[in-house]
């Protein structure tokens, strides 16, 4: 039997430069090198509890509101998973009704779920020429919430998986003329606001309450997050209430002093390291306006005008749609070659995350194996036609259960290609991202099948299918289980 500490200590050496989250990037150099073991310890004297903060723990959560212009920061160390659905349950009473972003991660569902709530969903816009996921909008906000005046919280993510940041401000005045909160995931968003070249964060843009997990895109331990909370709409007695119902009564003092290590590193050292960082990204994405089949995203050398959203260049974005490569041919090409692990892959594109704490090194060896690639690829002519291959979801399917009903209704497994018009009774994603390409209680439709199977084909693996093979799909009967 091999042990997953031997594992992890025998990749270690391997040095395979991490594109992907934690954004601590196993930089020691940076970091410091710490024995968890030593630090290890329960709730003892002098040491606060962070379920009833009176001393050290307290102080450091009171810096990190202030760091990010919070009137609250808690620190989250079961993942930004219990951040969300902390907000949920703090913003709603069984069974309300919710306006939520069809992208949002699978833990959104989880909290839809717990609370019995029903969801409106809200379809982000599409980027026209590569197919992915764009902003949510004021407007489509402010339709539903004169639509449905039983609303009682909206609910976003922003930035998206690929750094596409909605206008939260605008959109957080909406919301408020109509008296309900703003929750914002902005797990990936942990490192705005830092820097001029990044967009601001949710919290300076008003949202009520917001989560970031400090671990995907700023220097701290897997596992870390933050739940900011600002003005008077959420009953804050609620939001301290649930984050003791969705943590362990038993957190880790050295995830803890992780958080609280990469803030101090960011208020201390931010200035230096985002300046560096900054500089590296730009020669990055000068570099690659140079390549010819591969293209990086960036959205800000298109031709638009009055765009809107924002775009956090933390995120590098490689699409093959216009070369013979698919996404999972270059991900694989550039882990087994050239020894760089990215972060995610769909059909046409890899994604790798960065961070402050990457290297020189680490920039110098992704532009090489890009341009390596590129130079044995043919490019193809541009498409024309709109290519929604990268959503992660289908769109504007018919919500006929809410998902606490799917759940708790008798289910039955069918073969995928026979359960065109029935109701879902699992849930279905890619992980990552983790958005869910049809939820319990949407009905299932011929492009839902044909886009679990594309997926398939292509090499991605589909996760939430009881059968694990994407050949049978479980579905909601007429009668209630137990």
């Amino acid at each position: 039997m091999e042990y997953l500490y031997d594992k992890l200590k025998k990749y270690k050496e391997q040095e395979i430069y991490p594109m992907h989250m934690p954004g601590h990037k196993r930089n020691l150099e940076l970091m410091g090198k710490m024995d968890p073991y030593s630090i290890d310890i329960t709730e003892i004297d002098g040491f606060d509890n962070l379920h009833d903060a009176q001393e050290i723990l307290k102080e450091q959560m009171e810096e990190a509101a202030k760091l990010y212009g919070s009137m609250h920061t808690h620190y989250l160390i079961n993942g930004s998973t219990s951040g969300l659905l902390v907000a949920i349950a703090a913003c709603t009473k069984k069974g309300d009704t919710v306006l939520v972003a069809r992208n949002c991660h699978k833990a959104v569902y989880h909290g839809i779920f717990l609370q019995e709530l029903v969801p409106i969903y809200l379809y982000p816009n599409v980027d026209e020429k590569y197919g992915i996921q764009r902003e949510i909008t004021p407007e489509q906000v402010k339709e539903q919430l004169e639509k449905n005046p039983e609303i009682k919280m909206v609910l976003l993510t922003s930035p998206t998986y690929e750094g596409v940041v909605s206008d939260i401000a605008a959109i957080a005045d909406v919301v408020h003329a109509y008296h309900i909160p703003l929750v914002v995931d902005e797990a990936h968003g942990a490192h705005l606001g830092f820097h001029s070249a990044f967009p601001n964060n949710s919290v300076a843009c008003g949202a009520d309450l917001v989560i970031h997990s400090v671990h995907k895109t700023l220097p701290a331990f897997t596992q870390t997050a933050l739940l900011h909370s600002n003005g008077e709409l959420v009953d804050y007695d609620k939001v301290k209430m649930y984050l003791q119902i969705f943590q362990t009564s038993s957190p880790s003092y050295v995830l803890m002093a992780g958080i609280s290590n990469c803030l101090r590193l960011v208020r201390e050292q931010g200035m230096s390291l985002f300046d560096r960082y900054v500089e590296r990204l730009t020669w990055f994405y000068q570099q690659c306006e140079k390549l010819e089949a591969l293209q990086v995203y960036m959205p800000w050398k298109e031709q638009r005008t009055n765009q809107p959203y924002a775009f956090d260049p933390s995120k590098i974005v490689i699409f093959t749609q216009y070369s013979e490569l698919t996404g999972v041919e270059l991900y694989d090409l550039l882990l087994h070659k050239y020894q760089i692990q990215c972060e995610m892959v769909s059909k046409n594109y890899v994604l790798a995350m960065t961070s402050i704490a990457d290297t020189e090194e680490g920039f110098h060896r992704l532009v090489k194996a890009l341009f390596a690639i590129d130079e044995s690829l043919t490019k193809k002519g541009s498409r024309s036609e709109i290519n929604t291959d990268s959503l992660f979801y289908v769109t504007n399917l018919m919500l006929v259960r809410t998902p606490y009903e799917a759940y708790n209704l008798k289910r039955e497994s069918i073969s995928l290609d026979q359960s065109v018009g029935r109701v879902a009774g699992e849930q279905i994603y890619l992980y990552p991202p983790g958005i869910p390409l049809i939820v319990p209680g949407e009905q299932i439709t011929e492009e839902v099948i044909t886009t679990i199977q594309e997926y398939q084909a292509a090499g991605l693996q589909i996760k939430g299918m009881q059968d694990g093979k994407a050949k049978t799909i479980l579905v909601v009967g007429e009668e209630k289980n137990g």
